[in-house]
């Protein structure tokens, strides 16, 4: 507006917190991302495993309901155990669908903004670097939080509830299994989602770059284990990295032979690699000191 007009009036309505100023991208962010039927579609069929998992808790503790279903009630008993593999084997299919909601949300969260020059404008502004990738990490940590820690924790809780007294306290190590599975498998798929869609501008390279990502190191780590008699090429692999720390988590089997302390290692280097893409990818195009 023309300044002679003298039609200007600052602001004076309520001022937010400093610290929370990131949150103002995924505001946004979430509202686009379930205009899309296609994903709320998907997003409601991934509750139907955790679903089933507190049938399972239910009739475990409810036998008598099922014996309008003829099944024999003694030998259901002892195979419907309830213990850290189940929460194991949740985890998994939790965490197949957490990685297809990334191949469907990531790629679009940062490459608009590169491609359209838009982190000038963001970056213009009281908004650091660090809060604009904070803001787009809290789209995927929101959504994936959703279908893996909470429902892992609701079950847990209510497995405890119906078991009485004393469940819990005993099997605690399945709660912090739970939460440190979650919290990495989130980061694990996010960071190196979004640093893709920083670098590579266009969706569908993206997705491809992705789905290259979870896959690819799987069939090369193989090879490479098989040529030279090892097993430290799953460190190459994504998902072995997971299987190998839920498997030290929940103590529980696994047919990857790897350590969970090489595992987290591994996972620790890749998120620092990550964010140092992060951080030679997002800035401005002039930044004046």
């Amino acid at each position: 507006m023309a300044v002679y007009e003298r039609t200007y009036r600052r602001y004076d309505g309520e001022l937010t917190p400093a610290w929370s100023r990131f949150l103002i991208v995924p505001r946004y962010a979430l509202r686009e991302v379930f205009r899309k039927r296609l994903f709320v579609a998907f997003f409601a069929l991934c509750f139907v495993a955790p679903f089933i998992s507190m049938l399972v808790i239910y009739f475990r503790h409810n036998l008598p309901a099922l014996q309008l279903l003829e099944i024999p009630l003694d030998r259901l008993k002892d195979k419907l155990l309830i213990d850290a593999r189940f929460f194991w084997l949740g985890m998994w299919f939790q965490g197949i669908e957490s990685a297809v909601l990334v191949l469907l949300v990531a790629p679009a969260l940062l490459s608009p903004d590169l491609r359209n020059n838009g982190l000038a404008l963001y970056l213009s502004r009281p908004f650091s670097r660090a809060e604009y990738v904070a803001g787009k990490l809290a789209v995927l940590v929101y959504l994936l939080s959703l279908i893996t820690l909470v429902p892992g924790l609701l079950l847990f809780f209510f497995q405890g509830y119906l078991e009485g007294a004393g469940w819990i306290g005993e099997n605690l190590r399945i709660a912090g299994a739970v939460i440190a599975g979650s919290c990495m498998c989130i980061l694990a798929l996010s960071l190196p989602a979004l640093a893709i869609s920083a670098w590579v501008k266009w969706r569908p390279v993206a997705r491809i770059a992705l789905i290259a990502l979870f896959l690819v190191p799987i069939g090369f780590a193989k090879a490479v284990n098989v040529a030279l008699d090892t097993h430290w090429a799953w460190l190459l692999s994504l998902w072995h990295l997971i299987a190998a720390l839920w498997a030290g988590l929940f103590g529980v089997e696994s047919s990857v032979d790897l350590p969970a302390g090489a595992a987290a290692a591994a996972l620790a280097g890749l998120f620092l690699a990550c964010l140092w893409l992060l951080a030679r990818r997002v800035r401005a195009y002039e930044v004046v000191r």
